[in-house]
C-alpha cells in the first residue's frame, strides 16, 4: 500500500511556466515556519482531525451501534450539508458499486442501501421519502452544532412521518454531533435517541473520520479499521518538518507558490477514476472554506479557488480551458496503478485505423494512458501539473487521501497567513437566513437585512 506525489510537471527548471528553481530552494524554510505553526495549532489541540486515526473509542462508537443495527434497515439515509455530506458521498461513490442502491438485498450482502440528502430541494426529498418504507429505514442526522437549519428542516421533515407512522424514534434516528452541547444532543437526551460524537476540536470540513463518515460507512459494510489505518500512515509520513519528506508539505507549497509567484489562482484536482470523482468535490469545500480569508478587516483577501474535474470525462470539456486558456492553473490529478477489475477492448475493426490501434488493450490501461497523455500535454503547453499515485481505490488509500488533503490544507493556511480552521465568510448569509425565518436571536441581523437595497425594476428584465 502506498501513496506517492510525482511534482516534476510543477518544477521551471522541466516546463516553461513552473516554479523557479529559486523559489523551490528557499522553500524549505518557508516550510519549516509553516511547520512549526502547524505544531503550535496541534500542542494546542486545535487540530482534533490528527488524533482520529488513533481514537480506538470514537471508532467503536461506529462500529457498536453499525454491529447492533445489523440486518435491521434496507436503508440508511443521511440528513447533512456540507462537510457532513461531502464526506459520506465520496465514502460512498469510492468503496460502493455504482449501482449500489439498484442491486438486491442479496446483490448487497445484506447491507442496507445508502442516500445522501445534501440539499433541502422538496422534489429530492419528497421523492425519496415517498420511495422509502420507513419501518426499515434509519436516519442519520449530521450537525455538530445542531442548529444548521438546513439540516434540521430535514430532521423535522422526517421526524414528523416517523410521528404519523407511530414508529419508535430511537429506532429509527440517530444522531451525529457534538458529545456536549447543541439542539441534537439535548433532544437525544431527552428523547432517548442514540448520539454518537464530533469531537470539540474537529470542524465540519475535517470531520469526514468521526461518525460523520465513519458511521455511514460501517452500517454499509465498508471496513473503517482500514479508513483509519491510512489515514494514520498519511499522518505519520506528513508529521516532520523537512519539506523533501513530507508530501502534504510539498501539495501545500506547491500550490502556495504557484498561486503566489505564478499567479495560478485555481486548483484543480482531477481524479482519473470514477469512484475517486466524489473526492474532488470534497476538496472543493476543504480548500475553499479553509483558505479563502481576509489576512486581516479590509484587505482584498487571499486563497485559490479549488475546481473539481474528472479524467478521461473532462478531456473532452474542462481540457480545453486548461490548455489554451489563461494560465492561472494547477492540476493535480489523482492516478490509480491497479484498477481491481479491467475489461478487454476486442481486436474488431482492425482494418479501421481509427479503430484497430485499440484492439488488444484495456480499458484500464487506456483510462492510465489517457492521464499521462493530458499531464505530458499540459507540462508540453507550460501549464504545472502533479500526479497523486495511488496503489488501488479501496479504504486504507481512501483514508490516505484524505488525511493527506486535510494535512496539506492547515499548512497551506499558515503559508497563507490565515486561520484554515474557521468560516466567517458564510456566517452572514447565515444569519439572514435567520432573520428572514424568524429566528428568535436574529434581530440584529433582520435590523441589517432591512438596510439592503429593495429590487428595482430599472434593473431587471
Amino acid at each position: 500500500m502506498a501513496l506517492r506525489i510525482d511534482y516534476t510537471n510543477m518544477m521551471g527548471d522541466v516546463i516553461d511556466g513552473g516554479i523557479a528553481r529559486a523559489d523551490w530552494d528557499a522553500a524549505p524554510a518557508m516550510f519549516t515556519k509553516a511547520h512549526g505553526g502547524f505544531g503550535k495549532r496541534r500542542d494546542a489541540g486545535e487540530l482534533g482531525f490528527l488524533a482520529l486515526p488513533t481514537d480506538e473509542a470514537l471508532h467503536r462508537q461506529s462500529a457498536d451501534y453499525a454491529k447492533r443495527m445489523r440486518g435491521k434497515f434496507d436503508d440508511v439515509v443521511i440528513l447533512g450539508i456540507g462537510g457532513s455530506a461531502l464526506g459520506p458521498i465520496a465514502l460512498r461513490s469510492a468503496l460502493l458499486a455504482p449501482d449500489w442502491n439498484a442491486l438486491d438485498a442479496k446483490e448487497r450482502g445484506g447491507q442496507p442501501r445508502l442516500h445522501v440528502l445534501d440539499n433541502v430541494d422538496p422534489h429530492t426529498i419528497a421523492a425519496l421519502l415517498e420511495r422509502l418504507s420507513l419501518e426499515r429505514a434509519l436516519f442519520v442526522v449530521i450537525s455538530k452544532s445542531g442548529g444548521t437549519a438546513e439540516t434540521m428542516a430535514q430532521y423535522l421533515v422526517v421526524l414528523e412521518r416517523l410521528k404519523q407512522a407511530k414508529l419508535a424514534l430511537a429506532d429509527h434516528l440517530v444522531f451525529v454531533t457534538d458529545p456536549k452541547k447543541g439542539a441534537l444532543r439535548t433532544i437525544a437526551n431527552r428523547e432517548g435517541i442514540p448520539a454518537l460524537d464530533i469531537p470539540e476540536m474537529v470542524g465540519g470540513r475535517y470531520s469526514v473520520l468521526t461518525p460523520v463518515g465513519i458511521l455511514p460507512a460501517a452500517l454499509v459494510g465498508i471496513d473503517t479499521a482500514q479508513l483509519l489505518a491510512g489515514a494514520r500512515d498519511i499522518a505519520e509520513r506528513c508529521d516532520g518538518d523537512k519539506l523533501a519528506k513530507n508530501p502534504a508539505g510539498v501539495f501545500a507549497t506547491l500550490q502556495y507558490l504557484a498561486d503566489t509567484k505564478l499567479g495560478r489562482h485555481i486548483h484543480v484536482l482531477m481524479p482519473y477514476s470514477d469512484p475517486l470523482r466524489n473526492v474532488a468535490d470534497w476538496f472543493v469545500q476543504l480548500w475553499s472554506e479553509s483558505l479563502g480569508k481576509h489576512r486581516q478587516k479590509g484587505d482584498k483577501g487571499v486563497g485559490p479557488t479549488p475546481l473539481a474535474a474528472l479524467g478521461a470525462t473532462d478531456q473532452h470539456s474542462k481540457v480545453q480551458l486548461f490548455m489554451e486558456g489563461p494560465g492561472d492553473k494547477t492540476v493535480s490529478f489523482i492516478a490509480v496503478r491497479e484498477g481491481g477489475v479491467d475489461v478487454p477492448i476486442p481486436k474488431l475493426h482492425s482494418d479501421v485505423k481509427e479503430l484497430g490501434y485499440l484492439g488488444g488493450h484495456q480499458l484500464g490501461e487506456l483510462l492510465s494512458i489517457e492521464q499521462r497523455a493530458t499531464a505530458g500535454a499540459l507540462a508540453r503547453r507550460g501549464r504545472p501539473n502533479l500526479t497523486i499515485h495511488i496503489d488501488k481505490v479501496d479504504a486504507w488509500h481512501l483514508g490516505a487521501i484524505f488525511m493527506l488533503l486535510e494535512i496539506a490544507t492547515i499548512y497551506a493556511g499558515e503559508l497563507y497567513g490565515v486561520n484554515p480552521l474557521d468560516q466567517p465568510g458564510v456566517e452572514l448569509g447565515k444569519q439572514f437566513t435567520y432573520a428572514m425565518l424568524g429566528r428568535a436571536d436574529a434581530e440584529q441581523a433582520r435590523q441589517e437585512w432591512n438596510l439592503l437595497p429593495k429590487p428595482d425594476d430599472r434593473y431587471a428584465v
